[in-house]
């Protein structure tokens, strides 16, 4: 796949982004969830090789192919990485999935009801070696815990200050503003982030399309007009802390929104499993998700 076909399938692909960038403190408990625990390792290069032996086992898996799954998002070690003596980027594009790297190196301390990105200092270089290994585009992420108007207005627009940069190398940026589903204010949350997001989309230069990745709304077709919105590529959702079922219910309420999902597409994984056994979980929680990915409730269909 060239960058038109990427951007093609990412456009009007049917599935959704699978998200395999546990990265830093959240490796531990990705592994402890595949049924790895802590005494497995002793150095954290062990500790990523474990990991990266999970991620390497779902790419490698039959279930995990490109009609369902149209892209994944990597951790900067895996895509670095190589599954059956493939460079990872490669690997997923060989079986039709659009490659992305995972860029922001973690949060800061929570100021005005969000959590900014930390600065990274070395976006640039990644930026350059991420496109030379085939790599379509980013994803960032934020967390918006309150509705404050200043604070989420200050996380949008350092998510499409970052996103400016990531198009400046010709790769697609994921801007991901999640709202904490378990906020007292999500609604108001919901409310106040479209507004910022069509805003600084109105501020895009003309030409120039971006990704968003959203919690799921609490009321479903919230986020339709950015659905619509000539300058967005695709709408994906995270799962957000939702279990597998309920997150694929709700995704199915909104039109046009796709998953991008991490635990609840993992959970059921087993380091312990037999390749038959893992293929055929994976499997069944690729389906489930694919089907909230482009089977809609009635009501979000004709919406």
């Amino acid at each position: 796949m060239q960058i038109p076909e990427m951007t093609a399938k990412m456009a009007q692909g049917n599935g959704f982004i699978a998200a395999l960038d546990q990265s830093g403190g959240s490796t531990p408990k990705a592994l402890k969830g595949y049924g790895i625990d802590e005494s497995a390792w002793s150095t954290e290069e062990e500790m990523f090789g474990l990991i990266h032996d999970m991620r390497s086992r779902i790419i490698s898996s039959p279930a995990f192919t490109g009609d369902k799954v149209i892209g994944a998002i990597l951790f900067e070690r895996t895509m670095d990485g190589q599954v059956e003596g493939v460079p990872t980027p490669q690997a997923l594009i060989a079986k039709g999935i659009v490659p992305f790297i995972k860029i922001d190196k973690g949060l800061e301390d929570e100021a005005n009801g969000v959590q900014l990105m930390k600065p990274m200092p070395d976006l640039d270089a990644l930026l350059e070696r991420s496109h030379a290994l085939g790599v379509f585009g980013t994803k960032e992420r934020s967390v918006i815990n309150s509705a404050n108007e200043a604070g989420i207005a200050a996380v949008v627009k350092q998510q499409f200050e970052i996103g400016a940069q990531v198009l400046a190398h010709g790769m697609m940026p994921i801007i991901e503003p999640e709202v904490n589903i378990k906020s007292e204010t999500r609604a108001a949350c919901d409310t106040i982030l479209l507004a910022e997001i069509l805003k600084n989309l109105d501020a895009l230069d003309d030409g120039k399309q971006v990704m968003l990745k959203l919690s799921l709304p609490v009321v479903p077709g919230t986020f339709d007009p950015l659905v619509d919105h000539p300058k967005v590529l695709r709408v994906v959702a995270l799962s957000g802390g939702y279990a597998r079922p309920e997150a694929c219910v709700e995704l199915a309420k909104n039109r046009g929104i796709i998953a991008s999902f991490s635990r609840a597409l993992l959970n059921d994984l087993r380091a312990q499993m037999s390749d038959a056994e893992f293929d055929a979980s994976l499997g069944e929680a690729i389906d489930e998700i694919y089907k909230g990915s482009t089977q809609k409730a009635e009501s979000a269909a004709a919406a």
